[in-house]
């Protein structure tokens, strides 16, 4: 099956995941002039009515550099919207994705019909993430479009399954499009994922060593200071399991080896669960690819290289 047209403006076939606290509207419109996917949490608009201002400025942005560049139009951006019942801005972040069409809604954590119903409404596309079967089935019934595969590695909320495994159950039973998550920070690792089976690669803790990313300066050395075994997984900080950088549990004053399990049904994306500490933004999600990413770079520069290895890579393929 051949990807939906709101993918036919893409350079390189990869989302940038939406990063809590992290994305923001500069590198969202940066990482859509490079010819990816740009995204970012709803929830990162803070307070609501500031949603309608990011919203306004990306599509604004976006259509200046298209009539200045009519040659290499900006992709589509994409908004996540966090599903849940603990979200109580759900309904009006969904009205403004209406409002302003978002081509694309990425949903986490619960599938909800009137959700799915509302953005295609108007046209636009909703991939839901998933980390095995059970959600990935749930979520094409409720009507999503497309499947985001969280796998094992991936930053922040992670699964624990194998790629390989989690693509090829899933393409047993749905030609839609597919993105994987999971350790990818390499043009050559985004090939992979097509090779596996899926569309997209699907990108996010690479993002945060970038210069346009809101985060700490210390969050991004972390980052490109840091590798697979500096990645701690526990479900201690929001009540789902996820993947954080061991040093900053350890700057929290915890210990990564010894974190106590937490109350899964007493989700808190905010809080730090039972730690004074608050995921994300004391806690910093981190997937185990970035042992790849060597220094802090712009979103252009960054995206280049990955499209320079991703051709490198199919060219090494072809000559094999």
């Amino acid at each position: 099956m051949s990807l939906p047209a709101v993918f036919d403006r893409l350079r390189l076939p990869v989302i940038a995941s939406p990063l809590f606290i992290v994305s923001n509207p500069t590198l969202v419109i940066e990482q859509c002039k490079a010819g990816i996917v740009g995204s970012f949490p709803a929830l990162n608009a803070r307070p609501g009515p500031v949603l309608e201002e990011w919203l306004q400025r990306i599509q604004s942005e976006l259509a200046a550099h298209d009539t200045a560049h009519p040659d290499l139009p900006a992709a589509p951006f994409a908004v996540n919207q966090i599903v849940h019942k603990s979200n109580d801005r759900l309904q009006h972040d969904v009205e403004m994705c209406v409002k302003y069409k978002v081509p694309i809604v990425i949903t986490s954590l619960g599938a909800r019909r009137d959700v799915n119903d509302a953005i295609h409404s108007y046209g636009g596309i909703v991939l839901h993430d998933v980390i095995d079967q059970t959600f990935a089935r749930k979520a094409i019934e409720k009507g999503a479009d497309g499947l985001i595969l969280v796998c094992a590695g991936a930053g922040g909320h992670a699964g624990k399954q194998s790629p390989f495994a989690l693509v090829q159950e899933t393409r047993e039973w749905f030609d839609g499009p597919i993105a994987l998550s999971g350790s990818i920070a390499t043009g050559s690792a985004v090939l992979a994922a097509q090779a596996m089976g899926a569309d997209l690669g699907y990108i996010g803790s690479a993002f945060i060593a970038t210069r346009e990313a809101n985060a700490d300066e210390a969050y991004k050395r972390g980052i490109v200071e840091g590798a697979a075994g500096d990645i701690v997984y526990s479900n201690l900080f929001t009540g789902v399991h996820g993947n954080y950088l061991r040093a900053s549990i350890i700057a929290a004053g915890m210990d990564p080896d010894n974190l106590p399990e937490s109350d899964p049904t007493a989700m808190n994306f905010g809080s730090g669960g039972n730690t004074k500490a608050k995921a994300w933004k004391d806690i910093w999600g981190s997937g185990q690819g970035i042992g790849a990413v060597k220094e802090v770079s712009s979103v252009a520069e960054y995206v280049q290289r990955l499209r320079t290895e991703y051709q490198a890579a199919k060219q090494r393929i072809c000559a094999g």
